[in-house]
């Protein structure tokens, strides 16, 4: 696996878009973070008037893009960590289970309790750290991971409207009391601390 450094400040569609293109010629896995502004992204079978509070968005400057994969409704801003993993192989859930292991990995050698789900989520303490999603082409598999370290619980809360069966189906009766920030539980510094010493981790378990 290799990963790619120093892609920087860009919308939200341009790293979705580098994806798309990274998948049509990758030869071995490759691993790449982002951060961006706030903004919603929604999946490829949701409707985006059932899953988006337009309201707050349009009020607070979030931006709403939705995505190629399937999956549900999430919020990005700058304390979320956004991960990509693009593999050769076109077998999905095997490519899942692999950047699953590595991403959970990483996660228990930085101090954090990290284990998987079988809905393809990362829990640390049985809240939800980190959601995945992804999309097979002809030449590979995308998989994409958004981590919260540092997110804004408030404007989490606010700009995505899941449905009360859906959040019923979690016992909970909010998005916020579904997940938890990595920061409140073993605090690295700020969104870029927790970037590096993420992508260290990754390295060493992966040679």
């Amino acid at each position: 696996m290799r990963i790619i450094k120093q892609i920087e400040n860009l919308p939200l569609e341009d790293y979705l878009a580098l994806e798309a293109e990274m998948v049509k010629t990758v030869t071995e896995p490759t691993l790449f973070t982002w951060v961006v502004d706030p903004t919603v992204i929604y999946g490829r079978h949701q409707l985006r008037e059932q899953e988006v509070n337009e309201a707050y968005c349009a009020a607070h400057g979030v931006r709403v893009v939705q995505r190629q994969s399937g999956g549900g409704c999430v919020y990005a801003d700058r304390g979320n960590l956004m991960v990509s993993f693009v593999s050769p192989s076109t077998h999905s859930q095997e490519v899942f289970d692999e950047f699953l292991t590595l991403l959970s990995g990483a996660l228990r050698e930085m101090g954090y309790e990290a284990v998987t789900t079988a809905h393809n989520d990362v829990l640390v303490g049985g809240r939800k750290v980190a959601g995945t999603a992804c999309y097979t082409t002809p030449t590979g598999t995308v998989v994409h991971a958004s981590m919260l370290y540092d997110i804004c619980l408030e404007a989490l809360e606010q700009a995505i409207t899941p449905s009360a069966t859906k959040l019923a189906k979690h016992a909970v009766s909010s998005v916020r009391q579904r997940v938890r920030n990595l920061r409140e539980i073993r605090d690295l510094g700020d969104i870029e601390s927790f970037r590096a010493e993420l992508e260290k981790e990754l390295l060493i378990l992966n040679f």
